[in-house]
C-alpha cells in the first residue's frame, strides 16, 4: 500500500535548502583563501610554463604516437567517448578495475580500496616501465583512490592528467576519516586538472593544483544525425529522478506529449544507437541542467554537446555556462521555469521552419567546435605532449 507522506515536499525543500547552504559557505571559503593568498586562476600560457617547468624534459610527439595509459571505470559512456578519442592522440592502455576490485561493494573503503589501489600502482610501475608511458590520463576521485596512491603514481616522473565532472559539489564530497571523497585531497598530485565547472577553479589554486575549465564533449562517430521521421513530440533520455518525473507529469496534464527513456522511467533505457537515434525521432529533445538535491545550482552536462551534435533540437534549463559555448536561440534553446518551458515547446512545436534553422545550426556548432578529441587536442597542447 502507497502512503501519502504529507511532509516529503518540505523534507525536500530543506534538504535543498540546506545543500545551497553548504555551497554557498564551500564556495566564500574559497574565494576568501583565494583573496588572502592572492592567488589567480591561470590562463594556457601560465599552465603551459608551469608545465614546462615542472616536467622540463618532456618533448612533444606527432599526434597519433602518443602512448596513453588511461586509467577510468567504464560506466556507461566513456568507452565510446574518452577512448576513441584518446586513440586519435596514440595507443591506449586502459586500466578499468571494476570487475576484480567493485567500488560499489559494502566493503569497498574497508579493504577493497586499499587492494585496489595497490594492485594499480604495481601495474602503473609495471606499464611505464614496458611501454615508455608519455601520459596518465585518469578520470579518478577520492572515493577511488587515496592521496598516497596518487603520490605514489607520481613518483614514476610520467604528466598526470585528471577530469573531473561536476565539481560544482563533488569537489569535496563527503568526508571519510577526514579525507574527501572528491578531487579536493588528490588534485595536487596531477600535472594538470582539467575540470568542467567553471566556479571550481579556485578550489583547485587554493589546494595547490594546476587547473583548466573545458566542458564534456561529443563523439561524432556516434553522436550522428539519423535520417528518420520525426515521430515524437518531445522526448527525454536520462536517468528518473529529482525534479524530472514531476516536470514531464506537468506537461503532459498540458497536453504535451512526452516520452522519457532512461533508468526509473517506464519505458526503461535505450542501447546507445537508439538514444541517439531518438534524437533524431524527436521534434524536441528536452534537458536538465540542475544539481539533484540542490535549488537554482547547475552544471554542464554531456548531453548539451552530445544532442546538438546528433542532429537534435536541444532545449535545456538555462545555464550561464551554456553561453561561453552555444549562441543561446540560435544554437540551443533554453528555458527558466516551467512556464517558460512551456511556451517555448509550443512555440518550437507550431513553427517547424525555426524548429529546424536553431537544429541545423546547433550542429554546426557541435561539430565544429565540441568533440572530444578538440577538447583532447587542447589539454595535450597545453601539456607539451604533441
Amino acid at each position: 500500500m502507497i502512503v501519502n507522506d504529507p511532509f516529503k515536499k518540505y523534507r525536500k525543500q530543506f534538504r535543498a535548502w540546506k545543500n545551497k547552504k553548504s555551497l554557498e559557505r564551500e564556495f566564500d571559503h574559497y574565494n576568501s583563501l583565494v583573496a588572502s593568498r592572492h592567488l589567480a586562476i591561470p590562463d594556457d600560457r601560465t599552465i603551459q610554463q608551469t608545465i614546462k617547468q615542472k616536467i622540463p624534459h618532456l618533448k612533444p610527439k606527432p599526434k597519433g604516437d602518443l602512448h596513453i595509459l588511461a586509467i577510468y571505470h567504464h560506466y556507461n559512456w566513456e568507452n565510446e567517448s574518452l577512448k576513441p578519442a584518446l586513440e586519435k592522440f596514440g595507443s591506449v592502455q586502459h586500466y578499468d578495475w571494476f570487475e576484480q576490485f567493485n567500488h560499489q561493494q559494502k566493503d569497498w573503503h574497508n579493504s577493497v580500496k586499499a587492494e585496489m589501489n595497490e594492485d594499480l600502482v604495481n601495474r602503473v610501475g609495471r606499464w611505464v616501465k614496458e611501454d615508455d608511458i608519455d601520459v596518465i590520463f585518469a578520470y579518478l576521485s577520492g572515493e577511488l583512490v587515496a592521496p598516497e596512491t596518487m603520490q605514489a603514481l607520481r613518483a614514476f616522473g610520467v604528466p598526470m592528467l585528471n577530469l573531473a565532472l561536476n565539481d560544482k559539489e563533488h569537489f569535496v564530497g563527503k568526508i571519510r576519516q577526514g579525507q574527501a571523497m572528491g578531487s579536493r585531497d588528490i588534485c595536487r598530485y596531477f600535472d594538470l586538472c582539467w575540470t568542467s565547472t567553471e566556479d571550481a577553479l579556485k578550489k583547485y589554486c587554493v589546494e595547490g593544483a594546476l587547473p583548466v575549465y573545458l566542458p564534456e564533449g561529443a563523439n561524432p562517430e556516434i553522436h550522428k544525425p539519423y535520417d528518420v521521421d520525426k515521430t515524437i513530440d518531445v522526448s527525454f533520455v536520462g536517468q528518473c529522478y529529482g525534479n524530472r518525473p514531476e516536470l514531464i507529469r506537468k506537461l503532459t496534464l498540458h497536453g504535451i506529449r512526452v516520452e522519457a527513456y532512461g533508468y526509473g522511467w517506464p519505458n526503461g533505457p535505450l542501447s546507445t544507437e537508439d538514444m541517439v537515434r531518438m534524437y533524431s525521432r524527436s521534434k524536441i529533445n528536452l534537458g536538465f541542467g540542475g544539481v539533484v538535491g540542490h535549488k537554482d545550482t547547475y552544471c554542464l552536462k554531456g548531453r548539451d554537446f552530445e544532442i546538438p551534435m546528433s542532429g537534435g533540437l536541444y532545449l535545456t534549463e538555462y545555464n550561464r555556462e551554456l553561453e561561453q559555448f552555444y549562441d543561446l536561440d540560435t544554437d540551443i534553446m533554453t528555458y527558466t521555469g516551467f512556464e517558460d518551458l512551456v511556451l517555448k515547446i509550443q512555440d518550437l512545436l507550431s513553427n517547424p521552419e525555426k524548429a529546424e534553422a536553431i537544429r541545423k545550426s546547433g550542429y554546426q556548432r557541435a561539430r565544429h567546435e565540441h568533440t572530444w578529441e578538440m577538447r583532447f587536442e587542447r589539454i595535450f597542447r597545453l601539456m607539451g605532449l604533441i
